[in-house]
């Protein structure tokens, strides 16, 4: 079985029930909000594949390569609240940024899979994806309708174990320039 790890800042999001519904039925979901964890906790007390863990995103209490897939829906964007120009990116805000990453790589299983969902396009957001150290390729697709007018969210996929395209790689570099 698959084991995953929402890192959703899971909130009162129903993405951890309805995975478990889709027959992921080892779900561990995360948030920094102890009250939110025990009213999850509490709302999903039925389903025991579900597990909740009050946790701090940028320190994972988890061992060395505990996880098939890793699962982020917005909650990277957090990090980025406060950028006033998301071409530059403050050094605090880049850090906050892949201490994250890096403990989600080192989460990740040998082939696992990293799954970020964001309205964050990939201009912005690949340069942060797209560290080697992190040791994963990196794949995205744009997520919406075709009307020009809509809002699109990106997916972003990143499998740990292959290697990250030469030019990805090169956005990464220049993220860590002056």
């Amino acid at each position: 079985p698959v084991r995953a790890v929402p890192l959703t800042g899971c909130g009162n999001s129903a993405l951890s029930h309805d995975l478990h519904e889709l027959g992921y039925t080892d779900v561990t979901s995360i948030d920094f909000s102890p009250a939110c964890i025990a009213a999850m906790r509490a709302r999903h007390a039925r389903c025991p594949g579900l597990r909740w863990a009050v946790m701090d995103i940028r320190a994972l209490a988890f061992p060395d390569a505990s996880f098939d897939v890793v699962l982020e829906k917005g909650t990277l964007d957090v990090l980025m609240v406060e950028e006033t120009d998301p071409w530059h990116v403050s050094p605090q805000a880049a850090a906050a940024m892949r201490r994250v990453l890096a403990e989600v790589s080192r989460v990740l299983r040998p082939g696992g899979c990293f799954i970020s969902i964001t309205f964050a396009q990939p201009h912005f957001r690949k340069p942060h994806y797209a560290q080697e150290a992190f040791g994963w390729s990196l794949r995205h697709a744009a997520c919406g309708d075709g009307d020009a007018a809509a809002f699109h969210y990106f997916l972003y996929a990143m499998r740990k174990g292959q290697p990250l395209d030469p030019r990805d790689a090169a956005l990464g570099r220049r993220l860590h320039q002056p």
